[in-house]
């Protein structure tokens, strides 16, 4: 059975492996939201970041890509995911239906916030605006995940109004 893994954020620019198939891929019910304070790869306990998430939301969708890791690689893919994304329980994996643009369905691992955990937070944009840019955790400055993210989502064609708004006001706040 393929092994399909789902990239809506970070996994866009740096999955950590090479797929051997990409497709373009629809989660329903659910949307990317910088919902996770980020205590270790782009903030620290004492300044948190903020990075993506998948929440639940009734009639949201989150639109992405679906990565397929090949057969002979799929352990050792498995197995650095869970350390890159689950190093603190902020996350939990998970099996989600993708759709594609052809109406295919693809079963896919997937990590999503819980909401229960500290690390879970609801801020509006302003806020998320301003911690992201001035946060900096172990992988660099929170400024390089959301452009990076922002930057893949448009080459993809993939809109998103909340990760365009973000990007316009964090460069303005970073601007010198």
């Amino acid at each position: 059975m393929a092994f399909w893994v789902f990239g809506y954020g970070s996994l866009l620019w740096n999955p950590g492996f090479t797929p051997e198939e990409t497709i373009k891929a629809r989660l329903h019910d659910y949307h990317r939201s910088f919902c996770m304070l980020s205590i270790h790869h782009r903030g620290s306990e004492d300044d948190p970041g903020l990075v993506l998430a998948l929440d639940t939301q009734a009639g949201g969708q989150c639109t992405g890509v679906a990565f397929k890791v090949r057969d002979s690689e799929a352990d050792t893919v498995l197995a650095m995911l869970r350390e890159r994304e689950l190093i603190s329980s902020a996350y939990y994996e998970d099996t989600v239906e993708l759709t594609t643009d052809a109406g295919k369905t693809i079963p896919a691992l997937a990590y999503i916030i819980n909401r229960g955990h500290r690390q879970y937070c609801q801020f509006d944009l302003e806020k998320q605006a301003q911690i992201i840019a001035r946060a900096v955790g172990g992988r660099g400055p929170n400024t390089e995940y959301l452009y990076n993210t922002a930057d893949h989502l448009t080459e993809l064609g993939i809109k998103d109004d909340d990760m365009a708004w973000l990007t316009q006001r964090v460069r303005a706040l970073t601007a010198t």
